[in-house]
């Protein structure tokens, strides 16, 4: 075997818009990447119901290693991370029964107050998980699945999460990875398996799940079928932190401990590494999250609408003109400051017709400047978005046990200058940016500790501090910046 494969790794990064095969090779303790394809994961509308193209994402992945196979390089092992909380149902026979449910499909928007009110209550449900409660999550999919009397429902054998599902279809092998499981509101925190009296509750039971493993797990090798296809031989395929952004933080380039993180990408999550799970009743109030780490440790975060906002709005702008994300930046930057704020997490925005009309409607609603232009609306955006970092910061320095004096902003929003300098000045720390692609990163060094190429996750932080070139960012006119978050906070409403 050559020294190639022992040390290069490809890894699939699916986002919640788009997804990626980056090929990583490690050479003199610093990580190389190359971008192998890159392609679109478009929300599918059928008959007013959103569903993610599960043979559309498996075809990309076939098409990647192909691509490799072409290109004459050889792997040690390929591993997959997806977004959280979504899963495809499979039958008896080992076939997917339909396309999988997206998590912004409407169906699930009034499902948590049905669960607590015939159930548990909210917070005996938050207690028994630890999860921020959402009405997306995998206990309120099923859960509506079951009191819809879903016809696949009962004929399920099995429930694979994304990235379970997508490595099953190469390997033939079904497994559930800790870290993506931990995101569904099913999981105990602190015995870190199934909860039996959840499970009861949706008429399922564990056997409904494939067993549970944690990251640096042998799925299988490529099945007879994706090597007939793919032209290579029995690669593995590994269990890596299955939630992309459980693989992100592992790539989070941090010297020590006393940090925070922000995962920016269509989401924002920002959250701290805890040894144990933090449940209580101020967790409860704040709606804070304990997710699996890949470590072993819990991640203590919580989830921020983040460039969905802008995502959606570009949209709109790009149907009279191609609108470019530097564009966007560069007009934000020429507008006014501080005209006004909207709550990034109002359930107006999760799935709206028109972003741009509901940000306006926002801002009439709550008697504020209304922007018109795309520099007034990005500015809006960005603003509220620095204020609402700073917002769950503070809660973070309040849960933590620990002093927290730096942010890493990691993942493709970590590119966007202009936030981490308004981030900066708002929360009144240094922000380190980068790496843009910490999800892939942490991909494939967790593939790397599998073989042993790399021994921990300080292992981990120091190879990604050799390999990649981070911006600091320290703050500036925090005074200013305090002033006109007291006025955010004013306008800062569920609608």
């Amino acid at each position: 075997m050559n020294e190639s494969k022992l040390t290069s790794f490809l890894a699939i990064d699916l986002g919640a818009t788009s997804g990626r095969a980056i090929l990583g090779t490690i050479k003199n303790n610093r990580l190389e990447l190359k971008e192998v394809n890159r392609f679109a994961n478009p929300i599918i509308d059928i008959n007013g119901r959103l569903y993610w193209d599960l043979f559309h994402l498996y075809g990309e992945i076939v098409k990647s290693l192909k691509d490799i196979q072409h290109q004459g390089i050889e792997i040690a092992s390929v591993g997959i991370d997806t977004w959280g909380v979504d899963f495809v149902s499979f039958g008896k026979d080992g076939e997917p029964l339909r396309m999988p449910y997206s998590y912004r499909d409407s169906r699930t928007f009034t499902a948590p107050e049905n669960f607590f009110n015939k159930v548990l209550s909210k917070k005996d449900t938050y207690l028994k998980t630890g999860i921020q409660i959402m009405n997306f999550n995998s206990l309120f999919q099923l859960f509506t699945q079951h009191e819809d009397n879903n016809p696949i429902y009962p004929v399920t054998d099995k429930f694979l999460f994304m990235p379970d599902a997508l490595s099953y279809l190469l390997t033939n092998k079904m497994v559930t990875e800790y870290t993506i499981a931990s995101t569904s509101q099913l999981l105990n925190p602190f015995t870190r398996s199934f909860d039996e009296e959840l499970l009861q509750a949706l008429n399922l039971s564990k056997d409904n799940f494939a067993p549970i493993v944690f990251p640096g797990t042998l799925i299988g090798t490529l099945s007879e079928s994706a090597q007939k296809q793919t032209h290579l031989g029995a690669v593995p395929v590994i269990a890596v932190a299955g939630h992309d952004t459980a693989s992100a933080v592992m790539a989070t380039p941090a010297e020590n401990e006393n940090f925070a993180y922000l995962s920016s990408g269509t989401w924002s999550l920002m959250g701290i590494e805890s040894k144990e799970p933090v449940v209580s009743e101020e967790t409860f109030s704040l709606n804070f999250t304990n997710e699996g780490g890949a470590d072993g440790s819990i991640r203590l975060l919580k989830n921020i609408c983040g460039m969905w906002l802008i995502e959606q709005c570009r949209k709109e702008w790009t149907k009279e003109k191609d609108v470019s994300y530097d564009e966007i930046v560069l007009e934000a930057t020429q507008a006014d400051p501080f005209k006004c704020f909207i709550n990034p997490d109002a359930s107006c925005f999760a799935s709206p017709e028109s972003m741009i009309d509901e940000i306006q409607n926002y801002c009439k609603k709550t008697q504020q400047f209304v922007p018109q232009s795309i520099g007034e609306i990005a500015r809006c955006i960005y603003e509220s978005l620095a204020f609402r970092y700073k917002q769950v910061l503070g809660n973070l320095k309040s849960l933590a046990d620990f002093p927290i004096d730096t942010l890493h902003i990691i993942g493709g929003g970590s590119q966007n200058n202009m936030l981490n300098r308004f981030t900066a000045n708002a929360i009144g720390i240094a922000v380190v940016a980068g790496p843009s692609e910490a999800t892939a990163i942490g991909n494939i060094l967790l593939q790397a500790k599998a073989v042993g190429l790399v021994a921990d996750k300080n292992d981990m932080r120091k190879m990604v501090r050799n390999s990649v070139d981070l911006t600091r960012f320290e703050p500036q006119d925090t005074s200013l910046w305090d002033k006109h978050y007291t006025e955010y906070l004013n306008f800062f409403k569920e609608i």
